[in-house]
Formats: C-alpha cells, sequence, structure tokens
C-alpha cells in the first residue's frame, strides 16, 4: 500500500512540475513580449531558464529537505539520461546531424562544466562560492548566446522564435491573466516538487537502497520524460539538430543553473553519491566528442551504443544497491 501511495505523489509531482513550468514559462515570455522584448532574447533567456525551473524546484527540495544527494542525484542522473537514455533513443530512431556551431561552442562548455561539477563532487561538498562560480557561469553562458544569436542574423530561427511566442496572443494577453500564470506556475512547481520530494524518499524507504539510487534513476528519468518526448517527436520529424541541441544545453543548465543556484541557497554535502556514477556522466559527455567529429552526425548503431550503455547502467546501479 505505501508503494502504491509513494508512487501516487511520484506522477501528481510530475505532473505539477509539468503544468507549472508550462504556465511560469507561457506567462513570462508572452508578458516580455509584450513589453517590447524580442522574441530572440526571451527564447535564449525567459525559456531556456523556465525549462530548467522544474529540476531547480525539485533540487531545491531535496537539499533542504534533508536529501542534498538526491538533489545531486537528480542532476547527475538527468545528465547520464539525457545523453544515453534520450540521445540514444532519438538517434535510433532517426540518424542525428550535428551544426558545426554546437561542436565549437556549446559542447565545449558542456564539457567543461561538466568536469568542473565532477571535481567539485570528488572533493565532497559543492559551497556556495562553488555554486556562485556555476550560477555566475550560466549567466555569462546566456548573455554570449545573445551576443552571437544577434549578430548571426537567420531568419529560420527568428521565424521559430516568432512562432514559438505567437506574438499577436501575447499583445492581446491582459496584464493581471500573466501574473496569474507566473504566480501560479511558480506556486504548482513548489507544490510538484514537494510531491515528487514525498515519493521519492517514500519509494527508497519502500525499496530499502539510498535515496541517491532513487534520485539517479527514477527521479531523473522522471524529470527527463519531457525531453524525451520532444526528442522523439522531433526525431521522427528528423529535426536531429534539435534534439542534440536541446539535449547539450539541458546538460549544461542542470550543472550550471541548477546546482548553482540550489548550492547558493544551501551548500550541497556529498556523501551517498558514488564515484563510479560521477564517471558515467563524465565519460558519457566525453564520449560525445567523438562520435559528434567523426562524421557530424550520431548514427543509429552509436545511438543503440548509448541505450545499452545506460541500460547497464542502472542494472548494475540497481544490483550493487542491494534490490
Amino acid at each position: 500500500m505505501a508503494l502504491l501511495i509513494d508512487s501516487g505523489w511520484l506522477v501528481l509531482g510530475l505532473v505539477a512540475l509539468y503544468f507549472g513550468a508550462e504556465w511560469l514559462v507561457n506567462g513570462a515570455s508572452k508578458g516580455a513580449v509584450k513589453y517590447g522584448v524580442s522574441p530572440l532574447v526571451v527564447g535564449l533567456t525567459v525559456v531556456a531558464f523556465g525549462t530548467s525551473a522544474p529540476e531547480l524546484f525539485v533540487s531545491i527540495g531535496f537539499n533542504f529537505g534533508g536529501s542534498p544527494d538526491m538533489a545531486i542525484g537528480n542532476v547527475v542522473g538527468s545528465n547520464i539520461c539525457n545523453i544515453a537514455l534520450v540521445m540514444g533513443v532519438s538517434a535510433f530512431i532517426c540518424v542525428l546531424t550535428v551544426k558545426s556551431e554546437l561542436l565549437l561552442r556549446d559542447l565545449p562548455v558542456a564539457l567543461v562544466a561538466t568536469i568542473g561539477f565532477s571535481w567539485m563532487l570528488f572533493n565532497g561538498n559543492v559551497g556556495r562560492i562553488e555554486g556562485g562560480i556555476l550560477f555566475g557561469s550560466v549567466i555569462a553562458y546566456t548573455y554570449y548566446q545573445l551576443i552571437i544569436a544577434r549578430k548571426v542574423k537567420n531568419p529560420e530561427v527568428l521565424e521559430e522564435f516568432e512562432e514559438g511566442l505567437d506574438l499577436e496572443d501575447a499583445e492581446c494577453e491582459p496584464l493581471w491573466k500573466l501574473i496569474f500564470l507566473v504566480l501560479a506556475g511558480l506556486v504548482v512547481l513548489y507544490l510538484g516538487a514537494e510531491a515528487l520530494k514525498t515519493g521519492g524518499v517514500g519509494l527508497a524507504k519502500s525499496f530499502g537502497v539510498p535515496e541517491a539510487v532513487i534520485a539517479l534513476t527514477l527521479i531523473a528519468f522522471s524529470t527527463s520524460v519531457p525531453e524525451l518526448a520532444t526528442s522523439v517527436i522531433a526525431s521522427l520529424r528528423k529535426e536531429g539538430d534539435i534534439i542534440i541541441g536541446n539535449v547539450i544545453g539541458s546538460c549544461i543548465f542542470n550543472i550550471l543553473c541548477v546546482v548553482g543556484a540550489t548550492a547558493i541557497l544551501k551548500p550541497l554535502p556529498v556523501s551517498q553519491i558514488n564515484p563510479v556514477d560521477i564517471w558515467v556522466m563524465l565519460g558519457l559527455t566525453t564520449i560525445l566528442i567523438p562520435i559528434m567529429w567523426s562524421n557530424r552526425r550520431v548514427s543509429r548503431w552509436e545511438g543503440g551504443f548509448l541505450l545499452v550503455i545506460y541500460a547497464v547502467y542502472c542494472v548494475n546501479l540497481w544490483k550493487t544497491s542491494g534490490v
């Protein structure tokens, strides 16, 4: 019975996180456009930070709830899931093309961020100073993206942002409604994070495994479901560059924004995260370099290889936890 209740909390939390993030991003984006901010700027700032809101609220909730290892495990597991599962499934469906801009600009940032984060984890603590460095880096990275986006005139990209935001609809929306959406989104995100925390901790106790194992697998997979669904749809439409950009961008924001902001609010001690988990995250990020540089694509067999890595990692993690 307890297992069923905890699973219910987990599902309820995921649903709340989805709608909370949607309302927050929708209200903030339309509000910004309504008052003259360009769709491109909104897409690279408000939307980018907003899509990391579920992971951010979950990690902060775990940390303040006395489960810092689950906060760390959520980020480590999400990055492993993004690369091995999301990219693996997508490449298995359709060969993913890689843009040179991503290889030269975003992938090195993801690798450096992962190396720095791994070093902090091996030291056993992510303090406020480290958190400040990470969060400062995401602001610098976002600012750099804005500069590059403004210099490179790409009509297709601008059109994509404008279609996604619906400029006419944003102009017609009353201000009170947009403010309500933002506030409601924040409240629902908080409630969703609390529900996910309750379910996650309860499941860890029910299975008799460390909380970090639940965070590295179930919680990480759950918070990656939206990315997985979006990527599968994009792969069926043969939009491989969008998938890779989303995966790399998500990994960067998970480390710099989520861990950075969480550690600033309250330092993150690390005790249950196994060095193997850190090496898997670091290894998967590193292996993307030869995979993407070889033929500027991720082939089906490479996608299958990533899926095998994820399956072996999850099975081994649960076996070593005593389940």
